[in-house]
């Protein structure tokens, strides 16, 4: 440490955290209070000159060269050690923590480097290792320190090389001096001369300036007592502004909390305000949810007052209402006040409107001039029992809103009042309908009894009883269909439109221009608006449900119907099968699910009695068996040409599917019956076969040209046919030419394991024997087929099919005669047979 009028001590520190590695050396003064104080810290990665001044004799003062100063004014910093050794062991460790820490020397001027590295290798220079808390190792150059470390051969190179460098730069100095080579003696004048002007420059200034340097140092000594004077006054004055600043702040923050207090004072004001205004209860909104009436005249204020309490209990729940409101007192008063009053109102609007109900429905039930009577049909007609339950469909909506489970009991109280009008109407429509329907009594039989009364019942005119039930459908299913719409949005069932757009038989069968049962019973929320309904509506079960109850049992008087018409006419099952179809056809909305079930009953019912008088006719058909021999055309095969006549007049939408399965099933037994009934009797199963094929496709001809379905069975009916005449024919010829054709068998089995040369000496088989043959067979060829010819005519009870199986006799036996002429040719050479032209000419004479 070295003292320059005022005492300081130069710290050299070294730091290091992970791989960044800091030099510092501060500067350190005493305080007033005789306490060291840090006063200015210098960076040595900045420190580029140390530079020992030359004008000190004692050699003691040295300037530090830091490039961070070079922008600035102020002056390098300048130090005076105590001694040579203090300089030289501060100036040492400097230059070597430069060297080791940050891998550089700075430049040494005014001090001869070799000296130094002799110097500090004859001297011990003492360093202190301290470890920081905070900044990692500490080194301290102090005059106090005695531990001893030896300096190392790195920083001698160091300091030679840095010589060297002076050297060089002596160097380019002399070359700035252009003299000749033999002027050495002129330069070492001239050198001698600037040397003795500079040293007594040097001298002349010191002296001079010594007084005055004196006096500076005495004014810098007076000036430094002064500043830290200041210095300590500023920090007292800094202290009371420190106390005042924060008492400034504390009194804005009181003010600014009393500013913001008194705001939030207001708006709390304001909010308890409108809170108040929401949990007042009008006195004549209180009046009517309590205890008014709920006459037409009424319903308005009803209405009114329903929106009211729907809006105010909305409106004290979240998120209409803040969410730190939910839970004071008063709003839960005032909650469990508008419960209460909702409690009320709802079981008194319930109550009453079941009451309504069944004392509305009761009403129409008791006056019979709503239904039809003897001599009188009656159309049930709704409209005023709608406009009244009208008035209160708003009503409806405000209970769903307060409570949605009070809708279930008056939808079971309106849907069982209902039931027990619709259930009365429809049994009395369908008793005076079928009383009032003039059909034949005795019902048709077909397919059965005697072949003169094969075309019995089938004249008979029952149209009217297929009108009847198409009567039924079109007043009644368009009736459900309303009541089941009107019933969903009165009852406020969120569920799609019930009556599909272009419903046959729908309002245009109405009367009127205008239908009073088109109302505007849309959903809307207590605003007035609209509700769209969702077509995946979870409601559409529970209003099936509903529904169920609100129709259930009216099927009756529709089966009853069904079974009537069914009794008079079975084949009108055809047309009433085709008008359920239209309508099944056109009801398509989910909502409408009971109406489409019941239609789907109906034609599952209809389907049922036809399928029993198919039935009943296949047991007729199959009776035939069991009769005693039966020849000619059976009585079946006619009639059913009759019944399949009629079934095509009465084909009505899409029921060519059920008559087609009829007729499978009918021609499948008549062909099955027809089988066995010819397997009785096996010489005349072919005659039998042949006989009523052929009846079937002539009945059947015009009516397989337009169904496919007859198409396929007459085409099966040809080909069993030919089967049966290819058959019965060859059995005819093979009786009548036994010999012949037997000959000409046994000779073709025989070309297949012998040689035809070889045949005409087989046993049997020789030239006499075909000789013997041929005179035996063709001796009396017109006796013979005139034999063949009458048999055929004998056993055929139908002269119509004659001509055409003769001429498949001729042409079966003509074929067989070529082939046996042909045989003999080519197996006896010329042997004489009679030619084929000459047996084509004596068929032709029959």
């Amino acid at each position: 440490m070295a003292q320059l009028f005022c005492a300081r001590k130069l710290l050299a520190k070294h730091s290091s955290k992970g791989e960044a590695n800091k030099a510092f050396l501060r500067v350190l003064k005493y305080s007033s209070g005789a306490v060291l104080e840090p006063a200015k810290l210098y960076k040595l990665k900045h420190l580029t000159k140390v530079e020992v001044i030359s004008s000190d004799p004692s050699g003691c003062t040295f300037v530090l060269g830091f490039d961070n100063l070079r922008s600035q004014t102020v002056a390098p910093p300048q130090w005076t050690m105590r001694n040579i050794d203090d300089r030289n062991r501060l100036l040492f460790c400097i230059l070597n923590m430069c060297k080791e820490i940050l891998s550089y020397l700075p430049k040494v001027v005014g001090i001869d480097i070799v000296e130094l590295a002799l110097w500090a290798k004859e001297n011990a220079l003492t360093i202190d290792n301290q470890v920081s808390n905070q900044d990692g190792q500490e080194t301290s150059v102090t005059t106090q320190t005695e531990r001893k470390v030896t300096v190392t051969v790195t920083v001698e190179n160091d300091l030679v090389s840095q010589a060297k460098d002076e050297e060089e730069d002596m160097e380019a100095l002399l070359d700035t001096y252009v003299m000749g080579i033999g002027e050495a003696d002129a330069f070492s004048e001239r050198l001698k001369q600037e040397l003795v002007a500079l040293e007594a420059a040097n001298v002349y200034q010191l002296l001079e300036s010594e007084p005055l340097i004196e006096e500076v140092l005495q004014g810098l000594d007076t000036a430094s007592a002064a500043v830290d004077d200041m210095d300590e006054w500023l920090r007292i004055f800094n202290l009371k502004l420190r106390h005042m600043r924060e008492d400034i702040s504390s009194i804005e923050s009181r003010n600014n909390g009393l500013e913001m207090q008194s705001v939030n004072n207001k708006g709390l004001v304001e909010e308890l305000e409108k809170l108040l205004e929401r949990l007042r209860i009008p006195q004549e909104f209180a009046a009517s949810l309590t205890g008014g009436s709920f006459e037409e005249s009424r319903m308005l204020k009803n209405v009114e007052a329903c929106e009211w309490l729907t809006g105010a209990i909305r409106c004290l729940e979240v998120p209409n209402l803040d969410p730190s409101y939910v839970n004071m007192r008063a709003v839960r008063e005032k909650r469990a006040e508008l419960e209460k009053l909702k409690i009320t109102f709802v079981r008194r609007a319930s109550e009453f409107l079941r009451n309504y109900f069944s004392s509305l429905v009761d009403f129409m039930i008791s006056d019979k001039s709503y239904f039809s009577q003897r001599g009188q049909l009656k159309r049930p007609d709704h409209a005023d029992l709608r406009y009244k339950c009208r008035t209160y469909a708003r009503l409806l909506q405000h209970l769903k809103s307060l409570d949605k489970s009070c809708l279930g009991p008056l939808r079971k109280a309106y849907c069982h009042s209902l039931n027990l009008l619709l259930r009365r109407e429809a049994r009395e429509f369908a008793n005076e309908l079928r009383a009032s329907t003039k059909a034949p009594k005795n019902p048709a039989v077909w397919l059965e009894g005697s072949n003169s009364g094969g075309q019995s019942g089938s004249s008979a005119d029952t149209s009217t009883v297929s009108d009847a039930y198409s009567k039924m459908l079109t007043i009644f299913i368009p009736l459900l269909v309303d009541e089941s719409s009107f019933f969903a949005h009165f009852m406020c069932f969120e569920v799609p439109a019930l009556v599909p757009a272009g419903a046959p038989n729908g309002n245009k069968h109405r009367s009127g221009a205008t239908d009073p049962d088109d109302d505007d019973l849309n959903l809307m929320d207590p605003d007035g608006n609209d509700i769209k309904p969702d077509n995946t509506s979870v409601e559409l079960g529970t209003l099936n449900d509903a529904l169920q109850e609100l129709l259930d049992g009216i099927q009756e008087d529709f089966y009853a119907v069904v079974d009537w018409a069914y009794k008079i006419d079975p084949l009108r099952c055809i047309s009433m099968h085709g008008i359920t179809e239209r309508y099944l056809s056109g009801q398509k909305a989910d909502a409408a699910g009971f109406v489409r079930k019941l239609l789907d009953d109906l034609e599952s019912r209809i389907s049922v009695q036809f399928g029993r008088f198919i039935d009943e006719a296949c047991h007729q058909i199959e009776r035939n068996e069991r009769n005693v021999r039966q020849t000619g055309i059976l009585a079946y095969i006619p009639r059913f040409a009759v019944l399949a006549s009629r079934m095509e007049q009465y084909i009505q939408g899409q029921s060519r599917d059920l008559i087609d399965k009829a007729y499978t099933k009918l021609v499948s037994t008549m062909f099955t019956t027809l089988e066995k009934i010819a397997q009785g009797d096996p010489k005349t199963a072919d005659i039998v076969l042949i006989e009523n094929y052929a009846a079937f496709q002539n009945s059947l001809y015009d009516l397989a040209n337009v169904v496919p379905t007859l198409a396929k069975f007459y085409h099966q009916a040809s080909e069993s046919y030919e089967q049966a005449c290819t058959r019965h024919i060859s059995s005819l010829i093979y009786l009548q030419f036994e010999r012949l054709f037997q000959f000409s068998r046994k000779v073709d089995e025989l070309t297949y394991t012998i040689a035809a040369e070889e045949i005409p000496f087989q046993l049997g088989l020789s030239k006499t024997d075909l000789r013997r043959v041929l005179k035996s067979s063709l001796s009396g060829i017109d006796k013979s087929i005139g034999a063949m010819y009458r048999r055929l005519q004998k056993t055929l009870t139908s002269d119509e099919l004659f001509p055409s199986l003769w001429d498949k006799c001729k042409k079966e036996f003509l074929d067989k005669y070529e082939s046996f002429v042909q045989m003999v040719t080519r197996i006896y050479g010329n042997e004489p047979v009679m030619p084929v032209a000459e047996m084509r000419d004596v068929l032709a004479t029959f």
